[in-house]
């Protein structure tokens, strides 16, 4: 593919040599699965008068349960074989278990995603042969380890994702709330804009308790509602089918058991930030840039000063990055992002840049890549919200809106954002906010720039026109 004119390439280092060289001599390969694990190491490095207990296998190769007790007679075989790096291949969950494992035992251990591996020609297609493929290209360097923050990270991480995961669960009772009361007809949500919010749970556990009276039940109004008493009043009158009743008390109940597990989970996830490290450095937090009411779902804790107090910069200054979000990025990535040289790295990692298929200077494709990465789908979620903001980032996406559409403006919204991410946790930068007219005239100024460069090009001197008075 031809590069373009003014393009700067980032390229590597040569190594000396045209033969691949050993890099890691005392490498293993592990083929992970659910029941069984295939390890192989150097034969050299197998201790003497060792005999397999499977004698079909190869030279190095072993096979391993996948329970506790097998796990760590796999390390203590890997201690004794002298190996210091280990390469693993896995689908699902099954490496973590084995991953924690062979970390705390001081190995050197490089998750490597399968379609490494798939693509590296002359692969094995036996497990027992596998394995070996995998540590002999791992002997050589030519495996990239996948990103896995701090243990004490990976653990707020857990119980991040689990809130999110009972969040979702509660919603699901919302909906069947919400189709219960249609059947009832009792128009609820016609009336209240949240029907789990001030107004509309009072009405709801009053339901729950029998109430049928519907002037009874609208006095449950709050100050701010937009519809009035009688309307509401109005939308109560329904038909009470037993079952239907049957099915809103549980469905209430359901509802508030999984606001007790938020409120025990976030709990837990306060814990964790209080007991990391302090990085502010006693600086004070700077004044929240938003001004309004909390969003829904937000955790019941001062989150933010405790995000800025593990991470030492403050990313909710970052335009459309809510606390939540903030706590999204940071518990996916921690604030150590030194696994990433460059920030086209960590845009790259979360699948925020096109990948350019082509071939005879022709390019074929030109989409993201396909994938599930948290951070990406927060940054995408904040960048939406960018839609009719006044400032810098609010203009950068409608510009790209109008050129190329929405679903490409999110994407290159959501990749400004993650540079601003990057250069905050990787080097500290304060963020500094940019103006919406501050940036059209930056971009008026390089519109001006290029069309005076074709303009020289075509032996043509573009001159602005003069101002009558």
């Amino acid at each position: 593919m031809t590069p373009r004119a003014g393009k700067h390439f980032r390229t590597s280092p040569q190594a000396e040599g045209d033969d691949l060289a050993v890099k890691h001599p005392h490498a293993a390969g592990i083929d992970v699965h659910a029941a069984v694990h295939f390890v192989a190491v150097p034969p050299a490095d197998v201790p003497a008068g060792f005999v397999n207990p499977e004698p079909k296998l190869p030279a190095g190769v072993r096979k391993f349960g996948t329970n506790t007790g097998d796990l760590e007679a796999l390390a203590d075989w890997l201690k004794a074989c002298q190996v210091t790096t280990v390469a693993m291949e896995s689908t699902g969950v099954f490496w973590i278990p084995l991953f924690d494992l062979l970390a705390s035992r001081g190995f050197q251990v490089l998750l490597v995603d399968p379609r490494q591996t798939a693509h590296a020609p002359g692969r094995p297609k036996s497990d027992a042969l596998d394995c070996q493929w995998i540590r002999r290209l791992h002997s050589y360097g030519l495996w990239t380890g996948a990103f896995r923050p701090a243990d004490a990270i990976v653990r707020w991480r857990g119980f991040q994702r689990q809130r999110q995961m009972l969040i979702r669960y509660a919603a699901q009772h919302i909906q069947h709330l919400q189709k219960v009361l249609e059947e009832m007809n009792v128009k609820l949500t016609e009336v209240v804009s949240d029907i789990v919010g001030g107004t509309g749970i009072k009405i709801l556990r009053d339901i729950a308790r029998g109430v049928r009276d519907p002037v009874k039940l609208a006095k449950h109004r709050h100050e701010l509602c937009k519809a009035t008493e009688e309307e509401i009043a109005a939308a109560l009158c329904g038909n009470w089918r037993p079952e239907l009743l049957f099915a809103l008390k549980q469905d209430l109940k359901l509802y508030d058991f999984y606001q007790k597990q938020l409120q025990e989970c976030e709990g837990r996830i306060e814990e964790c930030l209080r007991a990391m490290e302090d990085k502010s450095k006693g600086a004070p937090l700077p004044p929240s840039p938003r001004k309004r009411k909390p969003e829904k779902n937000e955790v019941r804790f001062g989150a933010r000063a405790l995000l800025f107090r593990m991470a030492g910069v403050d990313l909710t200054q970052i335009e459309g990055i809510s606390e939540t979000t903030a706590l999204v990025i940071l518990s996916e990535l921690g604030a150590d992002l030194s696994a990433f040289p460059h920030e086209k790295n960590f845009v790259s990692w979360l699948g925020l840049c096109p990948q350019h298929r082509g071939s005879g200077g022709k390019i074929f494709k030109r989409r993201t890549r396909r994938g599930a990465n948290r951070v990406a789908r927060a940054l995408r979620m904040a960048a939406q919200g960018c839609h009719h903001a006044k400032n810098a980032l609010g203009a950068f996406y409608r510009r790209i809106q109008a050129r190329s559409g929405g679903a490409k403006a999110v994407v290159a919204t959501a990749r400004k954002l993650a540079e601003r991410v990057y250069r905050m946790l990787r080097h500290g930068q304060e963020y500094v906010r940019q103006t919406q007219e501050v940036y059209e005239a930056a971009y008026q100024q390089r519109q001006v720039k290029s069309l005076a460069k074709k303009a020289a090009g075509l032996g043509y001197k573009l001159v602005p026109e003069a101002v009558s008075p």
